[in-house]
């Protein structure tokens, strides 16, 4: 008697990546018309656990007056906002700070990389970076900085994307919850 076949295992098909939301820059004159929506992205960051500045309780009138009080350096070009909307949703931001002194107008800053939490762990924050080096890049910046709270999956984005760690800072920002935490502070040079 023949013993009976058993099946070969069957490999799941991949499952394919989620899309990302398309990056775009955001002229000063468009900022207005987006305060709630960028209010609510930075909201939910904060209410998510976010370590981006801001301390609870944080309400949408605090989180609007953020974005509002930034509007004159983006209108001067001193600030350039990246965002990323998903169905007209917004989703995802990035700033680029280009004001310096004299001697650090190589340099850029890489501020508030917020993905909405229900859009994470799909590339956006990976692709609103690599928009920020562009804006970096075409404003003839060569040094890119940036801080994240110590071993948060900023960081690891971060390294991936070729940041090195500069140094740690002990107790540097708080948590949402005002819990005093440690800062890694990165850099990164721009070809």
């Amino acid at each position: 008697m023949a013993a009976p076949m058993t099946p070969a295992p069957t490999t799941p098909a991949p499952t394919p990546p989620l899309p990302t939301a398309p990056v775009e820059e955001a002229s000063p004159e468009s900022v207005p018309a987006m305060l709630p929506d960028l209010a609510a992205l930075l909201h939910a960051c904060v209410l998510d656990g976010a370590s981006i500045g801001f301390v609870l309780p944080f309400g949408l009138p605090e989180a609007e007056a953020f974005w509002r009080d930034g509007l004159p350096a983006l209108r001067r070009g001193e600030r350039r906002l990246l965002v990323a909307r998903d169905g007209g949703r917004l989703v995802g931001t990035a700033q680029v700070g280009l004001a310096a002194p004299p001697n650090g107008r190589h340099r850029a800053e890489i501020t508030k990389v917020l993905v909405h939490p229900g859009h994470r762990r799909r590339g956006l924050g990976r692709d609103l970076m690599r928009a920020a080096e562009a804006v970096a890049v075409a404003a003839g910046r060569r040094l890119l900085i940036l801080d994240t709270r110590q071993d948060d999956a900023g960081e690891a984005l971060y390294r991936a994307l070729g940041f090195a760690v500069t140094g740690v800072v002990p107790g540097y920002a708080c948590s949402p919850h005002g819990v005093p935490e440690p800062c890694t502070f990165m850099h990164k040079l721009l070809a």
